[in-house]
Protein backbone atom coordinates (compact mmCIF):
# COMPACT_ATOMS: atom_id res chain seq x y z
CA UNK A 1 0.00 0.00 0.00
CA UNK A 2 1.19 3.28 -1.04
CA UNK A 3 2.13 5.91 1.81
CA UNK A 4 0.17 8.94 1.94
CA UNK A 5 2.55 11.69 1.00
CA UNK A 6 2.73 13.73 4.09
CA UNK A 7 1.51 17.92 3.39
CA UNK A 8 3.36 20.80 4.96
CA UNK A 9 2.66 21.90 8.60
CA UNK A 10 0.51 25.05 9.41
CA UNK A 11 3.85 26.68 10.19
CA UNK A 12 5.72 26.02 6.78
CA UNK A 13 2.36 27.08 5.08
CA UNK A 14 2.55 30.24 7.33
CA UNK A 15 5.94 30.90 6.49
CA UNK A 16 5.83 30.16 2.73
CA UNK A 17 2.94 32.79 2.41
CA UNK A 18 4.87 35.34 4.29
CA UNK A 19 7.32 34.93 2.28
CA UNK A 20 5.43 35.35 -0.97
CA UNK A 21 3.42 38.44 -0.20
CA UNK A 22 5.93 40.44 1.88
CA UNK A 23 8.20 39.92 -1.11
CA UNK A 24 5.55 41.30 -3.58
CA UNK A 25 4.72 43.85 -1.29
CA UNK A 26 8.52 45.28 -0.93
CA UNK A 27 10.14 43.82 -3.92
CA UNK A 28 10.48 46.84 -5.93
CA UNK A 29 11.91 49.38 -2.78
CA UNK A 30 13.83 46.29 -2.43
CA UNK A 31 15.67 46.48 -5.53
CA UNK A 32 15.91 50.20 -5.57
CA UNK A 33 17.43 50.43 -1.98
CA UNK A 34 20.11 47.37 -2.97
CA UNK A 35 20.98 49.10 -6.66
CA UNK A 36 21.60 52.23 -4.79
CA UNK A 37 24.10 50.87 -2.38
CA UNK A 38 25.60 48.91 -4.87
CA UNK A 39 26.85 52.42 -6.63
CA UNK A 40 27.14 54.47 -3.38
CA UNK A 41 29.43 52.13 -2.00
CA UNK A 42 32.37 52.77 -4.14
CA UNK A 43 31.61 56.97 -3.97
CA UNK A 44 35.04 58.00 -2.47
CA UNK A 45 36.47 55.67 -4.98
CA UNK A 46 34.36 57.10 -8.07
CA UNK A 47 34.77 60.99 -6.49
CA UNK A 48 38.68 60.54 -6.57
CA UNK A 49 38.87 59.38 -10.40
CA UNK A 50 36.18 61.64 -11.88
CA UNK A 51 37.34 64.82 -9.78
CA UNK A 52 40.42 66.27 -10.37
CA UNK A 53 39.66 69.42 -7.61
CA UNK A 54 39.78 66.55 -4.71
CA UNK A 55 43.47 66.52 -5.47
CA UNK A 56 46.27 69.03 -4.72
CA UNK A 57 49.89 68.87 -4.86
CA UNK A 58 51.86 68.50 -1.94
CA UNK A 59 54.11 71.33 -0.98
CA UNK A 60 56.39 72.09 1.65
CA UNK A 61 54.35 75.07 4.20
CA UNK A 62 51.72 75.40 6.26
CA UNK A 63 47.94 74.92 5.13
CA UNK A 64 46.51 78.35 4.82
CA UNK A 65 44.63 79.99 8.04
CA UNK A 66 40.89 79.64 8.35
CA UNK A 67 40.34 83.14 8.53
CA UNK A 68 41.97 83.38 4.78
CA UNK A 69 40.59 80.17 3.15
CA UNK A 70 37.17 81.39 4.76
CA UNK A 71 37.66 85.03 3.23
CA UNK A 72 38.76 83.63 -0.48
CA UNK A 73 35.31 81.40 -0.10
CA UNK A 74 32.98 84.15 0.84
CA UNK A 75 34.34 86.21 -2.29
CA UNK A 76 34.15 83.15 -4.37
CA UNK A 77 30.22 82.07 -3.09
CA UNK A 78 28.81 84.93 -2.73
CA UNK A 79 30.62 88.11 -4.82
CA UNK A 80 31.75 91.16 -3.41
CA UNK A 81 28.82 91.54 -1.33
CA UNK A 82 30.64 88.77 0.92
CA UNK A 83 29.19 87.83 4.30
CA UNK A 84 25.52 89.02 4.02
CA UNK A 85 24.42 87.20 7.41
CA UNK A 86 21.68 85.42 5.45
CA UNK A 87 24.98 83.71 2.98
CA UNK A 88 27.21 82.64 4.81
CA UNK A 89 30.40 80.21 4.63
CA UNK A 90 29.67 77.64 7.87
CA UNK A 91 32.90 75.52 7.48
CA UNK A 92 36.41 74.92 6.78
CA UNK A 93 37.41 71.13 6.30
CA UNK A 94 40.95 70.43 6.23
CA UNK A 95 41.92 66.84 4.99
CA UNK A 96 45.15 64.87 4.36
CA UNK A 97 48.32 66.69 2.64
CA UNK A 98 47.14 65.95 -1.22
CA UNK A 99 43.34 66.80 -0.94
CA UNK A 100 41.92 70.36 -1.50
CA UNK A 101 40.46 71.97 1.53
CA UNK A 102 36.43 72.21 1.41
CA UNK A 103 34.41 75.04 2.50
CA UNK A 104 30.76 74.88 2.80
CA UNK A 105 27.53 76.81 2.91
CA UNK A 106 23.86 76.36 2.74
CA UNK A 107 21.83 78.16 -0.23
CA UNK A 108 18.02 78.55 -0.22
CA UNK A 109 18.02 77.58 -4.46
CA UNK A 110 21.06 75.25 -4.14
CA UNK A 111 20.81 73.72 -0.43
CA UNK A 112 24.10 72.03 0.37
CA UNK A 113 27.25 73.98 -1.38
CA UNK A 114 31.38 72.68 -1.27
CA UNK A 115 33.95 75.10 -2.47
CA UNK A 116 37.00 72.99 -3.33
CA UNK A 117 40.55 75.46 -2.27
CA UNK A 118 44.05 74.41 -2.58
CA UNK A 119 44.67 74.91 1.31
CA UNK A 120 48.51 76.28 0.06
CA UNK A 121 47.92 78.89 -2.01
CA UNK A 122 43.94 79.64 -2.04
CA UNK A 123 43.08 78.87 -5.30
CA UNK A 124 39.44 78.44 -6.26
CA UNK A 125 39.07 74.52 -7.39
CA UNK A 126 35.57 74.18 -7.66
CA UNK A 127 32.22 75.28 -6.56
CA UNK A 128 29.58 72.28 -6.47
CA UNK A 129 25.97 72.37 -5.54
CA UNK A 130 25.29 68.71 -4.06
CA UNK A 131 21.81 68.77 -5.10
CA UNK A 132 23.58 68.42 -8.37
CA UNK A 133 26.35 65.63 -7.83
CA UNK A 134 25.43 62.21 -8.46
CA UNK A 135 26.21 60.16 -5.69
CA UNK A 136 23.86 63.00 -3.35
CA UNK A 137 21.19 61.74 -6.32
CA UNK A 138 21.86 57.94 -5.56
CA UNK A 139 22.02 58.74 -1.32
CA UNK A 140 18.95 60.70 -1.98
CA UNK A 141 17.23 57.29 -3.98
CA UNK A 142 18.71 55.09 -1.07
CA UNK A 143 17.50 57.02 1.69
CA UNK A 144 13.87 58.10 1.07
CA UNK A 145 13.35 56.89 -2.81
CA UNK A 146 13.35 60.71 -4.39
CA UNK A 147 10.28 61.36 -2.62
CA UNK A 148 9.78 63.70 0.23
CA UNK A 149 11.61 62.69 3.11
CA UNK A 150 8.45 62.17 5.33
CA UNK A 151 7.00 60.06 2.78
CA UNK A 152 10.15 58.79 1.84
CA UNK A 153 11.88 57.50 4.41
CA UNK A 154 9.18 55.67 6.46
CA UNK A 155 8.36 53.32 3.15
CA UNK A 156 12.29 52.58 3.07
CA UNK A 157 12.57 51.32 6.94
CA UNK A 158 9.43 49.77 6.79
CA UNK A 159 10.23 48.05 3.30
CA UNK A 160 14.06 46.85 5.14
CA UNK A 161 12.26 45.63 8.30
CA UNK A 162 10.71 43.71 5.64
CA UNK A 163 13.80 42.14 4.28
CA UNK A 164 14.62 41.22 7.13
CA UNK A 165 12.04 39.56 7.82
CA UNK A 166 12.10 38.10 4.39
CA UNK A 167 15.54 36.79 4.67
CA UNK A 168 14.56 34.53 8.10
CA UNK A 169 11.28 33.33 6.24
CA UNK A 170 13.53 32.60 3.52
CA UNK A 171 15.95 30.84 5.70
CA UNK A 172 13.43 28.55 6.83
CA UNK A 173 12.18 27.63 3.00
CA UNK A 174 15.81 26.93 2.33
CA UNK A 175 16.09 24.07 4.78
CA UNK A 176 16.27 20.75 3.62
CA UNK A 177 13.59 18.39 4.81
CA UNK A 178 16.00 15.62 4.36
CA UNK A 179 20.01 15.99 4.57
CA UNK A 180 20.33 13.72 1.76
CA UNK A 181 23.12 14.00 -1.22
CA UNK A 182 20.36 15.32 -3.77
CA UNK A 183 18.97 18.10 -1.12
CA UNK A 184 22.50 18.96 -0.49
CA UNK A 185 23.27 19.61 -4.27
CA UNK A 186 20.31 21.51 -4.93
CA UNK A 187 20.37 23.97 -1.42
CA UNK A 188 24.36 24.69 -1.89
CA UNK A 189 24.65 24.61 -5.80
CA UNK A 190 23.46 25.94 -9.04
CA UNK A 191 22.71 24.02 -11.33
CA UNK A 192 23.78 25.56 -14.36
CA UNK A 193 23.40 22.95 -17.05
CA UNK A 194 19.58 22.80 -16.43
CA UNK A 195 16.98 24.92 -18.00
CA UNK A 196 15.77 28.55 -16.99
CA UNK A 197 13.57 28.20 -14.67
CA UNK A 198 15.77 25.80 -12.61
CA UNK A 199 18.44 28.61 -12.80
CA UNK A 200 16.42 30.95 -11.66
CA UNK A 201 15.14 28.83 -8.77
CA UNK A 202 18.47 28.28 -7.99
CA UNK A 203 19.68 31.60 -8.11
CA UNK A 204 17.28 33.08 -5.32
CA UNK A 205 17.44 29.76 -3.38
CA UNK A 206 21.16 29.47 -3.19
CA UNK A 207 22.88 32.91 -3.90
CA UNK A 208 20.23 33.77 -1.40
CA UNK A 209 21.15 31.65 1.37
CA UNK A 210 25.33 31.98 0.74
CA UNK A 211 24.30 35.89 1.47
CA UNK A 212 22.03 35.80 4.09
CA UNK A 213 24.59 36.65 7.30
CA UNK A 214 26.02 39.37 4.94
CA UNK A 215 22.72 40.71 3.93
CA UNK A 216 21.33 40.47 7.27
CA UNK A 217 24.00 42.86 8.84
CA UNK A 218 23.15 45.33 6.00
CA UNK A 219 19.23 45.36 6.66
CA UNK A 220 19.93 45.74 10.63
CA UNK A 221 22.43 48.45 10.43
CA UNK A 222 20.32 49.92 7.76
CA UNK A 223 17.28 49.91 10.56
CA UNK A 224 19.33 52.17 12.47
CA UNK A 225 18.54 55.06 11.13
CA UNK A 226 15.13 53.88 9.96
CA UNK A 227 13.63 53.53 13.42
CA UNK A 228 14.67 55.09 16.56
CA UNK A 229 13.26 52.28 18.70
CA UNK A 230 15.89 49.79 16.79
CA UNK A 231 18.26 52.15 17.46
CA UNK A 232 17.65 52.42 20.96
CA UNK A 233 17.30 49.04 21.07
CA UNK A 234 20.79 47.97 19.89
CA UNK A 235 22.69 50.58 21.57
CA UNK A 236 20.85 49.59 24.87
CA UNK A 237 21.94 46.01 24.28
CA UNK A 238 25.43 46.86 23.00
CA UNK A 239 26.12 48.68 25.59
CA UNK A 240 24.89 47.07 28.72
CA UNK A 241 21.70 48.49 29.75
CA UNK A 242 22.33 52.15 29.12
CA UNK A 243 19.96 55.01 27.47
CA UNK A 244 21.57 56.78 24.62
CA UNK A 245 22.20 60.45 25.00
CA UNK A 246 21.35 62.26 22.04
CA UNK A 247 23.58 64.35 20.18
CA UNK A 248 23.27 68.00 21.29
CA UNK A 249 25.22 71.03 20.71
CA UNK A 250 26.13 72.88 23.67
CA UNK A 251 25.55 76.53 23.25
CA UNK A 252 28.11 79.54 24.09
CA UNK A 253 27.69 82.07 27.31
CA UNK A 254 26.68 84.58 25.84
CA UNK A 255 27.17 87.24 28.63
CA UNK A 256 31.19 86.91 28.25
CA UNK A 257 32.84 90.39 26.23
CA UNK A 258 35.21 89.29 23.03
CA UNK A 259 38.47 89.59 23.99
CA UNK A 260 41.09 91.94 21.91
CA UNK A 261 43.29 89.87 19.71
CA UNK A 262 45.30 90.43 16.91
CA UNK A 263 44.08 86.55 15.80
CA UNK A 264 40.03 85.81 14.97
CA UNK A 265 38.61 83.28 17.19
CA UNK A 266 38.48 80.60 14.52
CA UNK A 267 42.36 80.60 13.60
CA UNK A 268 42.97 80.60 17.28
CA UNK A 269 41.17 77.30 17.54
CA UNK A 270 42.82 76.34 14.92
CA UNK A 271 46.45 76.75 16.03
CA UNK A 272 44.84 74.53 19.24
CA UNK A 273 43.83 71.93 17.23
CA UNK A 274 46.68 71.82 15.35
CA UNK A 275 48.72 71.43 18.24
CA UNK A 276 46.31 68.45 19.39
CA UNK A 277 45.87 66.86 15.89
CA UNK A 278 49.60 68.07 14.34
CA UNK A 279 49.83 65.68 11.09
CA UNK A 280 46.03 65.53 9.45
CA UNK A 281 45.69 62.05 8.73
CA UNK A 282 41.99 62.59 7.62
CA UNK A 283 39.92 65.38 8.41
CA UNK A 284 39.53 68.57 10.68
CA UNK A 285 36.41 70.44 10.55
CA UNK A 286 35.96 73.64 11.67
CA UNK A 287 32.15 74.35 12.12
CA UNK A 288 31.70 78.54 12.41
CA UNK A 289 28.95 79.43 14.70
CA UNK A 290 25.93 82.11 13.48
CA UNK A 291 24.21 83.04 16.32
CA UNK A 292 25.25 84.45 19.15
CA UNK A 293 24.53 81.63 21.28
CA UNK A 294 26.20 78.98 18.86
CA UNK A 295 29.34 77.33 19.77
CA UNK A 296 32.45 76.40 17.93
CA UNK A 297 32.05 72.85 16.87
CA UNK A 298 35.03 70.50 15.87
CA UNK A 299 35.13 67.29 14.13
CA UNK A 300 38.62 64.99 14.17
CA UNK A 301 38.56 62.15 12.06
CA UNK A 302 41.95 60.05 12.07
CA UNK A 303 40.72 58.26 9.59
CA UNK A 304 40.55 59.09 5.47
CA UNK A 305 37.59 57.02 4.50
CA UNK A 306 35.86 55.30 7.89
CA UNK A 307 33.81 57.77 10.30
CA UNK A 308 33.28 55.68 13.06
CA UNK A 309 36.63 57.17 15.04
CA UNK A 310 35.72 60.50 14.50
CA UNK A 311 34.82 62.85 17.44
CA UNK A 312 32.72 66.01 17.66
CA UNK A 313 33.81 68.89 19.84
CA UNK A 314 32.49 72.39 20.93
CA UNK A 315 33.83 75.48 21.92
CA UNK A 316 32.60 78.69 23.21
CA UNK A 317 32.92 81.01 20.77
CA UNK A 318 34.35 83.86 23.16
CA UNK A 319 36.78 81.95 25.65
CA UNK A 320 36.88 78.77 23.37
CA UNK A 321 36.42 76.70 26.60
CA UNK A 322 35.54 73.40 25.51
CA UNK A 323 32.06 72.66 26.32
CA UNK A 324 30.69 69.05 26.92
CA UNK A 325 28.11 68.26 24.19
CA UNK A 326 27.73 65.54 20.99
CA UNK A 327 26.43 62.36 23.16
CA UNK A 328 27.96 59.32 22.10
CA UNK A 329 30.53 61.63 19.49
CA UNK A 330 31.39 63.46 21.54
CA UNK A 331 33.38 61.25 23.48
CA UNK A 332 36.68 59.62 22.48
CA UNK A 333 36.70 56.94 20.60
CA UNK A 334 39.52 54.49 22.85
CA UNK A 335 37.46 55.43 26.05
CA UNK A 336 34.53 53.88 25.33
CA UNK A 337 33.35 50.86 25.92
CA UNK A 338 33.32 47.62 23.43
CA UNK A 339 29.42 48.23 22.87
CA UNK A 340 30.05 51.64 22.06
CA UNK A 341 32.17 50.98 19.84
CA UNK A 342 30.63 48.31 17.92
CA UNK A 343 27.59 51.12 17.37
CA UNK A 344 29.27 53.96 16.39
CA UNK A 345 31.05 51.43 13.59
CA UNK A 346 27.19 51.52 12.36
CA UNK A 347 27.54 53.11 9.36
CA UNK A 348 31.08 51.83 8.41
CA UNK A 349 29.55 48.60 8.57
CA UNK A 350 26.69 49.10 6.46
CA UNK A 351 28.76 50.49 3.75
CA UNK A 352 31.76 47.98 4.09
CA UNK A 353 34.07 50.58 4.43
CA UNK A 354 35.40 48.80 7.89
CA UNK A 355 36.74 46.28 6.39
CA UNK A 356 38.49 49.15 3.78
CA UNK A 357 38.58 48.43 -0.28
CA UNK A 358 37.69 44.15 0.47
CA UNK A 359 34.94 45.48 2.49
CA UNK A 360 33.37 47.33 -0.22
CA UNK A 361 33.69 45.01 -2.83
CA UNK A 362 31.69 42.73 -0.17
CA UNK A 363 28.95 44.86 0.28
CA UNK A 364 28.51 45.44 -3.43
CA UNK A 365 28.38 42.21 -4.15
CA UNK A 366 25.89 41.55 -1.30
CA UNK A 367 23.95 44.67 -2.67
CA UNK A 368 23.45 43.20 -5.99
CA UNK A 369 22.41 39.50 -4.94
CA UNK A 370 19.81 41.64 -2.58
CA UNK A 371 18.66 43.60 -5.59
CA UNK A 372 18.18 40.29 -7.70
CA UNK A 373 16.18 37.80 -5.34
CA UNK A 374 13.06 40.17 -5.59
CA UNK A 375 13.51 39.37 -9.31
CA UNK A 376 14.03 36.42 -9.55
CA UNK A 377 10.99 35.51 -6.61
CA UNK A 378 9.10 37.06 -8.83
CA UNK A 379 9.88 35.23 -11.64
CA UNK A 380 9.33 31.86 -9.79
CA UNK A 381 6.18 32.93 -8.18
CA UNK A 382 4.66 33.97 -12.06
CA UNK A 383 5.99 30.84 -13.38
CA UNK A 384 4.17 29.09 -10.66
CA UNK A 385 0.89 31.05 -11.48
CA UNK A 386 1.31 30.30 -15.30
CA UNK A 387 1.53 26.66 -14.53
CA UNK A 388 -1.47 26.42 -12.51
CA UNK A 389 -3.90 28.57 -15.02
CA UNK A 390 -2.88 26.50 -18.00
CA UNK A 391 -3.97 23.24 -16.25
CA UNK A 392 -7.98 22.74 -17.18
CA UNK A 393 -9.85 21.33 -14.69
CA UNK A 394 -10.72 18.10 -14.57
CA UNK A 395 -14.47 16.95 -15.75
CA UNK A 396 -17.18 15.93 -13.37
CA UNK A 397 -17.88 12.15 -13.05
CA UNK A 398 -21.17 13.07 -14.39
CA UNK A 399 -20.22 14.36 -17.32
CA UNK A 400 -17.40 11.51 -17.93
CA UNK A 401 -21.14 8.99 -17.63
CA UNK A 402 -22.47 11.34 -20.30
CA UNK A 403 -19.73 10.91 -22.65
CA UNK A 404 -19.41 7.12 -22.16
CA UNK A 405 -23.06 6.98 -22.57
CA UNK A 406 -22.84 8.99 -25.79
CA UNK A 407 -19.82 6.75 -27.30
CA UNK A 408 -21.70 3.73 -26.94
CA UNK A 409 -24.75 4.39 -29.05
Amino acid sequence: MATKKRGKSVFRRLNDWLHLWLGLISGIVVVIISLTGCIYAFQREFSDLTQPYQHVKTEAKPYMLPSELKAIATEAAFGPKGDTGANRITGISYRKADRSTIASFMDKENGYTSIYLNPYTGEVLKVKALKHDFFRFILEGHFNLWLPRPIGQPIVAISTLIFVILLITGLVMWWPKKWNKTNRQKSFAIKWGAGKKRINYDLHNVLGFYSMVFALVLGLTGLVWGFQWFSKSLYWTLSGGKTLAKFERPVSDTTLARPAVLLTQEDRLYARMRKEYPVVTGSLTLQFPTLPKDAYSVVHNPHDDAYYRRQFRFFDQVSLAEIKGGGLYGQKYDEISTGEKIYRMNYDIHVGAIAGLPGKILAFFISLICASLPVTGFIVWWGKKKKKSRKKPEAKPERKIAARVAASL
